[in-house]
């Protein structure tokens, strides 16, 4: 998974993974996440336990987040996401508190809110998203964070857009790639 993210009042992008290892990043290397050609590689076709997260070690407030995914399996609930201005809870410790661009199982483009408020936020329409996402093969995925409001892009179509009215709801926060449990 290639992962870049630029702040949104710059031109310049910078890369969150070096293409090698997991340096700037972290979650359960031993067990979960690890580099395969070149590429972060999460979970286990076998299941997955639990949700779990790479996060990045830095915080981020305002960004525009260019990846690519690829989701792999077809058996069960096949999900992940990219939490965004995101931090981790100590209870269990592999959970992350914060807004996530939901991936796959019917929810791509989705922006979903974990483990705060544990709903979607803002939902895109089932039917474009059939229609461009790549299912089974890679995707680009984008999200722009701009003050209070997130948008998300799938293959260069907005599938959706929140504006949060809670200002008590942190606007800054690391980024992370999610793979959800099996179900």
């Amino acid at each position: 998974m290639g992962v870049s993210c630029t702040p949104v009042a710059q031109a310049a992008w910078k890369s969150l993974f070096n293409g090698s290892s997991l340096e700037g990043w972290n979650g359960d290397t031993e067990n979960v996440w690890r580099v395969e050609d070149g590429v972060i590689v999460g979970g286990s076709l076998e299941g997955n336990p639990q949700n779990e997260f790479l996060a990045t070690d830095e915080s981020y407030r305002n960004f525009h987040l260019k990846l690519e995914y690829r989701l792999v399996g077809t058996e069960g609930f096949v999900n992940g996401g990219v939490q965004i201005r995101s931090i981790r809870t100590t209870d269990p410790p592999n959970e992350m508190i914060g807004y996530q661009a939901d991936i796959g199982a019917g929810y791509s483009g989705y922006l979903y809110d974990e483990s705060r408020r544990s709903r979607f936020l803002a939902e895109a329409d089932p039917e474009v998203v059939a229609s461009i996402e790549r299912v089974g093969d890679w995707n680009t995925y984008e999200v722009i964070a701009s003050g209070n409001r997130v948008m998300i892009f799938l293959n260069g179509e907005r599938t959706s857009y929140f504006r949060e009215q809670d200002e008590a709801i942190p606007q800054e926060g690391n980024i992370a790639l999610q793979i959800h449990v099996s179900l």
